[in-house]
C-alpha cells in the first residue's frame, strides 16, 4: 500500500497512527469494528494514547547512546529504596559482582568445539537503546555465517532501572514517560555479511545464564496494559529470589516456579511499513511481527533454534528482554523479568529460502508462529503456517495436514499484552517416524 493510500484511511483514534491503531492494513493490524467486541471505546482509546509519540521525546532520547552510565541507571529514590530493604539491595550488590568465567576464555572454548568466531557485546550506553529497534544506528559490529555472537551482564528494563527493591510507581512512571517505546533494553544491531531481503537467519541459542532475581509487575491500571486493567487499578511489582544452581525460585511460601530462562525478544529489522514508525527507520520494540522481535514465546530456551525471515540488507540483529521464566499469555504484562548474566548465539545465514513468517524449532517440536492485532487473526495465521510446513516439509496433502492439526498439534496463546497477539503451533516431531522426521527442516 502507498503512502498516499495509507493516508486516506479513515482513522478513529488519537493514538498517533502508532501500530495501525483504528485502521485496517494487512496482517498485524486489526479492523475497529472487531476491536469494539473486546474492549470498549474508552479502553481503546487509552491503549491507542498509551503509546502516543511526541517528538520532543523522541528528541531527549535520540541521544541517549552519548549518555553516562551513571545518567542512565539513576532512578528516583532507588538507593533510598535498597536502602530500606536489605535483602533485594544485597542480592542486586550480589549479583552485579558476581565473577563468572572471562569471555575471552569461554570464546576459546567455542573455537576449539568447532563454532564461528566469537564475538562479544557488552551492554553500554553506546550498544543499547530504550524500547526501539533503531536501523539508523551503525552496527556494532558485522558477523559472518556461522559466527557466535555473546551477550554478557545484559541490562534489564529500562535502561538497567528495573532492580529489586524499585516500586511500582517509579516503573509505572518511567513508562508514562516514554510514550512510543516499549520497556526493554534492547541490544544492536549486529549485522550479518551478505543478508539480504528473501533470506533467512537461523538464531541457535547455546546458552542462557540468568541473574539470581526476578521481577513480575502489572502497572497500575490506569495505564491500560496487561489483559485486565480494569479489574485489577492497583499496581503491584513482586521481586523473587532465583535458585539458579537448582532452576527454581520460590514465588510464596509453598510455592515454587520451574525457570525456563529465554529471551522475551530478539528479532531483525523489521520490513518497511509494517507498522507505523516512531520515527524513520526507529521501530517500537513492543509489538512482535515478521521481523520476529518481541515474540515472547516461551519455548526458545537453550538449545531451541529460531528461524527469521531477512527485511533489511545485513538483516540487523536485536534483542533484550531477558526472562526467568514465563507462562503462555503473559497476562499481567510482564514475565519473570530479569538479566542475564550471558546470552550466547550462533548465526546461521540460509540463502532465499523464502520464509514469510518466523518459525522455531526445539527438541521435541517445530513451533508455527501467528501473529495480529485480532486474536483470532492470529490463530488462522498460525493454523495456515502449520498446515502449509506439513504440506511443503513433511509430503501431507492440504487436507491431511488440515487433519493432523485438528488431532496433533496443539495451538497456544504466546502473550495477549503487546498490542499485536501471538499464538504458536506446537507440532510434535514423535508423530514422525525416523526417517521421515529426519528429513524435516524448516528451511
Amino acid at each position: 500500500m502507498s503512502d498516499a493510500e495509507h493516508s486516506s484511511i479513515p482513522h478513529h483514534h488519537d493514538c498517533g497512527n502508532l501500530f495501525g491503531c483504528g485502521e485496517e492494513r494487512g496482517t498485524g493490524v486489526v479492523r475497529q469494528d472487531l476491536v469494539d467486541h473486546i474492549v470498549n471505546r474508552r479502553a481503546a482509546d487509552r491503549l491507542c494514547r498509551m503509546d502516543e509519540v511526541r517528538q520532543e521525546t523522541l528528541d531527549r532520547y535520540a541521544t541517549v547512546r552519548g549518555r553516562s552510565r551513571r545518567q542512565l541507571l539513576r532512578a528516583s529514590g532507588l538507593l533510598g529504596v535498597l536502602a530500606a530493604q536489605p535483602w533485594l539491595g544485597g542480592l542486586a550488590a550480589a549479583d552485579e559482582g558476581k565473577s563468572t568465567a572471562s569471555a575471552a576464555d569461554e570464546a576459546h572454548a567455542d573455537r576449539d568445539a568447532g563454532g564461528g568466531r566469537v564475538h562479544v557485546v557488552e551492554s553500554s550506553e553506546k550498544t543499547v537503546s530504550w524500547g526501539v529497534f533503531d536501523a539508523t544506528l551503525p552496527p556494532i559490529l558485522t558477523i559472518e555465517s556461522g559466527d557466535i555472537v555473546v551477550y554478557p551482564n545484559t541490562w534489564s528494563h529500562f535502561l538497567n532501572k528495573l532492580q529489586p527493591g524499585v516500586p511500582i510507581d517509579v516503573l509505572a512512571q518511567l513508562r508514562k514517560d516514554h510514550p512510543g517505546r516499549g520497556p526493554h533494553s534492547i541490544i544492536g544491531p549486529v549485522a550479518v555479511r551478505d543478508a539480504e531481503p528473501g533470506d533467512v537467519l537461523e538464531i541457535r541459542y547455546l546458552s542462557l545464564k540468568p541473574y539470581a532475581w526476578g521481577a513480575v509487575f502489572n502497572n497500575p491500571g490506569a495505564l491500560g496494559t496487561g489483559l485486565l486493567p480494569e479489574d485489577f487499578p492497583e499496581g503491584q511489582v513482586k521481586y523473587l529470589k532465583l535458585n539458579v544452581d537448582e532452576k527454581t525460585a520460590e514465588f510464596l511460601p509453598k510455592i515454587n516456579i520451574p525457570l525456563q530462562p529465554f529471551q522475551g525478544t530478539l528479532g531483525v529489522a523489521p520490513p518497511d511499513g509494517f507498522f507505523p514508525p516512531v520515527s524513520p527507520g526507529v521501530t517500537s520494540s513492543v509489538p512482535p511481527g515478521p521481523h520476529a522481535g518481541n515474540l515472547d514465546l516461551r519455548e526458545l530456551g537453550e538449545g531451541s533454534r529460531l528461524f527469521i525471515p531477512v527485511w533489511k540488507p545485513g538483516a540487523l540483529i536485536y534483542t533484550g528482554d531477558s526472562h526467568a521464566v514465563q507462562g503462555d499469555g503473559e497476562i499481567n504484562l510482564s514475565a519473570l523479568e530479569t538479566r542475564m548474566h550471558e546470552v550466547r548465539i550462533q548465526v546461521v545465514l540460509h540463502k532465499q529460502k523464502k520464509l514469510g513468517w518466523p518459525m522455531a524449532e526445539t527438541q521435541t517440536d517445530w513451533i508455527a508462529i501467528g501473529l495480529d492485532k485480532d486474536l483470532s487473526a492470529a490463530m488462522t495465521l498460525a493454523a495456515r503456517s502449520a498446515i502449509q510446513f506439513l504440506v511443503k516439509r513433511a509430503g501431507l496433502t492440504p487436507l491431511d495436514a488440515y487433519a493432523l492439526c485438528s488431532i496433533a498439534v496443539s495451538f497456544r496463546v504466546t502473550q495477549v499484552v503487546d498490542i499485536v497477539r501471538g499464538v504458536h503451533a506446537m507440532i510434535p516431531k514423535k508423530l514422525f517416524a525416523n526417517e521421515l522426521r529426519e528429513r524435516i527442516a524448516v528451511v
